[in-house]
C-alpha cells in the first residue's frame, strides 16, 4: 500500500495532516524562551492558513446534478459507434460542436451547446472490486471525494451508523465549512432537493467536521412510488409496456393504482403533514394565513422542545422563509416565474429541481445538490432512456445553461454533473427471461461499472468545449489519464477559491486538510 493510500488506525491518512521538519520543530521549540510554545504557533499557522488560503475563486456557488443510479457512458456522452452492437447499444450518435466528438442521438440540445461546458470521460474509481462496483460503497466515494471506504467498512455497513467510524465529510460539508454563506443570506449553505426523505445514502453527511455543517434536505415534490424518472414521465425499470392506462398522461399509476403524476413543487414542509402546494401558492389569502399557522406552530415547537433536539438548518431556512413571505426572495416559490422561464426548464421534477436551483444561487446558497433519480439501467434500458431519462435530461440541463448564461451567472457558478459509477461496456440481461408483473421479458440493460464513468463541468471557471480523456473501443477502460472522486472534489474546491493548505479539525482538535486530490488542470 503506497503512502497515499496508508491508513492510521483513528481512520485518516498520513497526508492528510500538515507536517513539520525537525529543523522547524526545534525552532519552534526556541519560542517558548519569548513566551510563545508550539501550541501557540501551530495554532497562529493554522489561522493564517485560513485566511491566505482562501483566494478570490471564478465560482461562488456550486451546483452539483447526481445522476442517482450510475449513467451509462455509452448513452450519454462516451458512445462507441464503431464498436458490435452487443457493446454499442441501440442508439446512434449526434455530433457536438466539438471537431470529430459526439453524443448519445438522444442528447440534441446538449450537443448544440457543447461548446459551454466540458466532459471528462475517465472519471473512475481505484477503490477494490468488491468497493468500486457497487451503489453504496460508490456513492459514498463520489460524495466524500475519496478514494477508499473507512477503516472497518464494507459496501453492506456504509449506509448503516456504525460506533467509531471515521467518515470524511461530504462535499457539500466542506463547502459549508470553508465557503460559508454571507451573514444577511439567511439560508444554509448546503441545501439538497427535491426528494430528501428517499436519498438516505451514505456519504452526505458532515462526518469528521460534525454536525453543525450538515446539509439541509428537503422534500418539494409530490410523495412518488416510482424509483425514478422526471414526474409526470416517471417510471420503474420493470414498468409495463403495453397498458396504455399505466403510461404517462393515463388514469394510474401501475405500481400503486393511482395517480401519482404530479410534478409541481410546494413549498418545503416544516413540520406539516403536507407542504403547500401550488394552488395555494397561488392563492395569496391561503398562503399567507398557512404562513402565519406554521410560524405560531413552529414558535410553539422552539418553547416546548430543547434546543439541542431540534435541526439548526431547518429552523433557519423555515425562517428564512416566514420572513420573506411568497414572492421573488422565496427562492421554492416558483410562480413567482415567468411561464417562458418554466417553460424553458420544463415543467417536470427535474426542470423545476434546476430551476429551484437557480434561485438558490441567487439567494447566496453556496451548494445545491438536485438528485435526478433512475439511471440504475439494468432492465428495460433503451427503452427508458429513450422515453424517459434522456429527454428529460437535454430538455432541464440545456434550459438550465441558458438561464445562467443569460443572466450572467454561469461564469460564477460551477456546474458538475455524474453518477456514482458507469455501467458495463457489453449489454446483459438482469436475469435470463427475466420477466415483469405483466409477464413481458425484460428488455436487455447494463449492470454497474466502476472502472470508468463520464462527468459534466460547466461554467465557474472551467474552460469549456472540452473533451477530457480517452475509453478503449469497448468504453470500458481509460487509456489516457483518468482522474478519482478526490481529483473531482479537489476541482471544485479549487473552484470555490478554497487552498489546498485549508485545515479542519475533528472533534479531538486533530488538523485534516479539506481535500486529498489533485485539480484536474485539463478543465481550467
Amino acid at each position: 500500500m503506497s503512502k497515499n493510500n496508508a491508513m492510521h488506525r483513528g481512520g485518516c491518512r498520513v497526508d492528510d495532516h500538515p507536517q513539520i521538519g525537525r529543523r522547524d520543530l526545534l525552532q519552534a521549540g526556541a519560542m517558548s524562551l519569548f513566551g510563545m510554545g508550539l501550541g501557540d504557533l501551530m495554532r497562529l499557522e493554522a489561522q493564517a492558513a485560513a485566511t491566505q488560503s482562501v483566494r478570490p475563486g471564478k465560482a461562488k456557488a456550486v451546483v452539483f446534478i447526481f445522476q442517482s443510479g450510475g449513467p451509462s457512458q455509452h448513452e450519454t456522452f462516451d458512445p462507441k459507434p464503431e464498436a458490435p452492437d452487443t457493446i454499442r447499444g441501440e442508439f446512434g450518435v449526434t455530433q457536438t460542436r466539438i471537431p470529430g466528438e459526439a453524443f448519445c442521438e438522444h442528447l440534441p440540445m446538449l450537443s448544440a451547446r457543447s461548446d459551454r461546458f466540458s466532459i471528462i470521460r475517465t472519471m473512475n474509481h481505484v477503490a477494490g472490486r468488491e468497493f468500486r462496483n457497487e451503489h453504496n460503497s460508490c456513492t459514498y466515494l463520489l460524495h466524500t471525494g475519496s478514494t477508499s471506504l473507512p477503516v472497518g467498512d464494507t459496501n453492506a455497513s456504509i449506509p448503516q451508523p456504525r460506533l467509531g467510524r471515521a467518515s470524511w465529510p461530504s462535499i457539500g460539508s466542506m463547502i459549508a465549512f470553508a465557503t460559508p454563506t454571507a451573514p444577511d443570506v439567511g439560508l444554509p449553505a448546503m441545501i439538497e432537493l427535491p426528494r430528501n426523505s428517499q436519498m438516505k445514502y451514505p456519504g452526505r453527511e458532515s462526518g469528521l467536521l460534525g454536525p453543525a455543517y450538515d446539509r439541509l434536505g428537503l422534500d418539494l415534490a409530490a410523495p412518488c412510488g416510482a424509483e425514478g424518472g422526471s414526474c409526470p414521465n416517471c417510471f420503474r425499470h420493470a414498468d409495463p409496456n403495453l397498458d396504455p392506462e399505466r403510461l404517462p398522461g393515463g388514469t394510474r399509476a401501475w405500481w400503486d393504482h393511482s395517480s401519482c403524476r404530479n410534478p409541481d413543487f410546494h413549498l418545503p414542509d416544516f413540520g406539516q403533514p403536507q407542504g403547500i402546494n401550488v394552488p395555494q401558492l397561488e392563492n395569496r389569502a391561503v398562503l399567507l394565513k398557512q404562513l402565519d399557522e406554521l410560524r405560531r406552530s413552529i414558535d410553539q415547537r422552539e418553547r416546548t422542545t430543547p434546543e439541542a433536539t431540534w435541526d439548526a438548518h431547518r429552523k433557519q431556512a423555515m425562517r428564512f422563509i416566514l420572513s420573506n413571505r411568497p414572492g421573488q426572495k422565496n427562492p421554492f416559490d416558483l410562480t413567482q416565474e415567468p411561464d417562458r422561464t418554466r417553460d424553458l426548464y420544463g415543467r417536470d421534477e427535474w426542470g423545476q429541481g434546476l430551476l429551484v436551483a437557480r434561485r438558490l444561487v441567487e439567494a447566496g446558497v453556496r451548494m445545491v445538490q438536485v438528485n435526478l433519480r433512475g439511471w440504475d439501467t439494468h432492465q428495460n434500458a433503451f427503452r427508458d432512456l429513450k422515453g424517459k431519462l434522456l429527454p428529460s435530461l437535454d430538455r432541464s440541463l440545456s434550459g438550465f445553461l441558458d438561464d445562467l448564461a443569460d443572466r450572467g451567472l454561469l461564469d460564477e457558478t460551477l456546474i458538475v454533473m455524474c453518477g456514482e459509477m458507469g455501467r458495463t461496456p457489453r449489454i446483459y440481461p438482469i436475469t435470463p427471461n427475466g420477466k415483469n408483473v405483466a409477464g413481458e421479458i425484460f428488455t436487455n440493460g447494463r449492470h454497474h461499472w466502476g472502472d470508468v464513468f463520464p462527468c459534466f463541468f460547466a461554467g465557474g471557471g472551467i474552460q469549456p468545449g472540452r473533451i477530457i480523456g480517452r475509453t478503449d473501443s469497448q468504453g470500458g477502460l481509460p487509456v489516457t489519464e483518468s482522474y478519482t472522486p478526490e481529483d473531482l472534489a479537489a476541482t471544485i474546491f479549487h473552484c470555490m477559491g478554497v487552498g489546498r493548505d485549508r485545515e479542519f479539525h475533528d472533534s479531538t482538535g486533530r488538523p485534516y486538510r479539506v481535500y486529498r486530490g489533485q485539480p484536474i488542470h485539463a478543465l481550467l
